[in-house]
């Protein structure tokens, strides 16, 4: 996920969002600032799309992976000390 120092330090550019009418009012009543709020939720929206990315990615080695310590058991096993 981004960090907010970099979010923060990044060059800010002007967009135009369409927000739920009672969401903006909720929001304006409690003083949330809706840019700050609207970019957090970005972030986390790209962390997530990006998780999910990464986890169809590598689908096969982590079966691959989870298929070979079912058949062998863990690699170095025996020198576990739990």
């Amino acid at each position: 996920m981004l960090a907010t120092s970099q979010t923060r330090s990044a060059t800010k550019r002007a967009t135009n969002v369409s927000l739920a009418e009672d969401i903006l009012v909720q929001a304006k009543a409690l003083h949330i600032n809706i840019s700050q709020a609207a970019e957090a939720g970005i972030a986390q929206a790209i962390a997530r799309k990006r998780a999910e990315q990464w986890r169809a990615e590598n689908h096969a080695a982590i079966e691959s992976s989870n298929a070979f310590v079912e058949k062998h058991g863990l690699p170095l096993a025996n020198y576990r000390m739990f």
